[in-house]
This record gives structure tokens, C-alpha cells and sequence, in this order.
């Protein structure tokens, strides 16, 4: 369980940890790598340390639950390399993974006890960040998060911009999470005091398609037309992603916390951003 006055440490203050700060009722420390980055959270109440700063990186850590968002590189997860040798001080480590490391389910669905079998080199540095994770601490918390979505990152951006593509790939779905979700869902793992694996999405996975034909909808902007995947220009990265289909459980995080999606589908999650931008 938290305390009110609490630390919380972000190593990465990306997009979903700055929303878990703006929850957060205790202090709040982010790591930076620029004067530029450092201004960005500084204006957000996040007390800045350098990346290279190594006895700033391990005051701010001592009794802190540490939050990682930071993507693994060729050379693996660069917080491993910098505080995992002091990562048994803080009061918990969370690391946020990817439903990428199951691979292709063929549609099928991904729990926590699904052997990990990741299809691309993004996918297999999550995997050995995980592990490498584990070994340095028995409880740490790994949050493995699909597709992210949310204000200023969301279909409805790529729709106005133009930008929207609809390929079609029959039966193929993604599971998705709005970035509040992420927030709130991470803050009551970390409230609850449990450690392992959770997947955290919401409750429909869904063609991708279908899910832009939607923004249009709510824009009142025309439905771009089904591009065959056998014909559409997509990039490695792209290319990647279609290669695979699954269908992410969440039940054992909601079951873990009493934690419910505020946008249980991308409908819910699309309708609120378009009201906010309008309000």
C-alpha cells in the first residue's frame, strides 16, 4: 500500500507517466537527458534529475516507487544499467512492457500465463528487459500495455490530418488502451501493492479499420476506402504490427485492484477526447 506522501520516481516521463503523475498526491521525480526535457516536466511539479546524475538518480529513488517507461535499446533497458544496482531501495519498481512480447496469438487470447513468444527484435529487447528486471527485484511489477491512445495521439489526429489509412486484413484485431486508463490502472497496481505480470487494456479488441471509420464518423469527415493489406504501403514497423492478432485479457488486473476502464472501448475513449478539445 502507498502513502499519501510518498515519492514517485519516472524514469522516462513519456506520455502515460506524466499522467500518472497528475494522480500522484506525494512528490514526483523524472529523470531528463536535456535542459529541454528538464523544463518540460519542470512545468508539470516533476523535480528533474539528470540520467547522468547517479547520486541524484539514488536520492530520489530511496523509498520511492519507481515507475519505468523508458524503451529498451539495442544495449537493453537503459534504467537497468543506471539504477538497478540500487533498485532495492525504492519501495517498488513497475516496469511498463508490451502485450508485443506474447507475438502472434492468431486472434486468439493473451493472459499473463501465456508464454511469451515475441515475433519481432522490439518485441524479444521487452522480453530480456523483463527478465533482466526480475532477476534484480522479486516483486517488480510488469505492466504490459498494447496499443496507446489519448489526447493529442489518437485517430482522430491522423484523421483531420489526412494521414488515416483503412487496410484490410480479414479477422485481424488489436487490443488498445486510452492513456488515462493506463494512468489510473498503473496508480491502483502500485496502491494495491501487488507484483507480477498484468496486462493492462481495455474490453474490446478491435479492427483498426473500424476504429478509424469511427473517428471519421465523430469528425463528419468522408470514410477513406479499404486498402487490401496485400496492397497498402506500410513500413517495417508497420508491416509488423499486422503480423500480429491477439485479444488481451485484463481480468487479472481488475481482479488484482477492483480497477475498471474509465473508456472500456475505443468509442468511449474517441467521444471524450473529441468533447474536451470542443469544451
Amino acid at each position: 500500500m502507498t502513502e499519501p506522501s510518498q515519492p514517485l520516481f519516472l524514469f522516462g516521463p513519456g506520455y502515460c507517466a506524466l499522467a500518472l503523475a497528475e494522480l500522484w498526491d506525494g512528490p514526483v521525480f523524472g529523470t531528463y537527458r536535456s535542459e529541454e526535457s528538464r523544463g518540460r516536466i519542470e512545468t508539470k511539479g516533476i523535480s528533474g534529475v539528470a540520467v547522468g546524475d547517479v547520486e541524484g538518480l539514488s536520492k530520489a529513488i530511496a523509498g520511492a516507487h519507481i515507475v519505468i517507461s523508458t524503451p529498451p535499446g539495442e544495449a537493453g533497458c537503459p534504467a537497468l544499467s543506471l539504477i538497478g544496482q540500487v533498485a532495492h531501495e525504492a519501495a517498488s519498481v513497475t516496469y511498463l512492457s508490451t502485450t508485443g512480447v506474447y507475438g502472434d496469438l492468431d486472434g486468439g487470447w493473451a493472459f499473463e500465463w501465456t508464454p511469451v513468444n515475441p515475433g519481432s527484435v522490439r518485441g524479444q529487447r521487452r522480453v530480456e528487459a523483463e527478465q533482466g528486471w526480475q532477476t534484480v527485484r522479486e516483486d517488480v511489477r510488469i505492466v504490459r500495455l498494447p496499443g496507446i491512445y489519448g489526447p493529442g495521439r489518437s485517430p482522430l489526429d491522423r484523421v483531420r490530418s489526412g494521414r488515416a489509412t483503412r487496410i484490410i486484413k480479414p479477422g485481424q484485431v488489436f487490443s488498445r488502451a486510452h492513456r488515462d486508463d493506463i494512468a489510473s490502472g498503473i496508480k491502483a497496481l502500485i496502491d494495491a501493492g501487488v507484483s507480477g505480470a498484468f496486462n493492462l487494456c481495455d474490453e474490446e479488441a478491435a479492427p483498426p479499420q473500424d476504429v478509424t471509420a469511427y473517428a471519421c464518423e465523430l469528425l463528419d469527415l468522408p470514410v477513406p476506402e479499404g486498402v487490401p493489406i496485400e496492397q497498402a504501403e506500410l513500413s517495417e514497423m508497420g508491416r509488423s504490427f499486422y503480423a500480429e492478432c491477439k485479444r488481451v485479457s485484463n481480468a487479472r488486473l481488475k481482479a488484482a485492484t477492483g480497477w475498471r476502464p474509465v473508456y472500456p472501448t475505443y468509442r468511449e475513449g474517441l467521444q471524450a477526447i473529441l468533447a474536451a478539445e470542443q469544451s
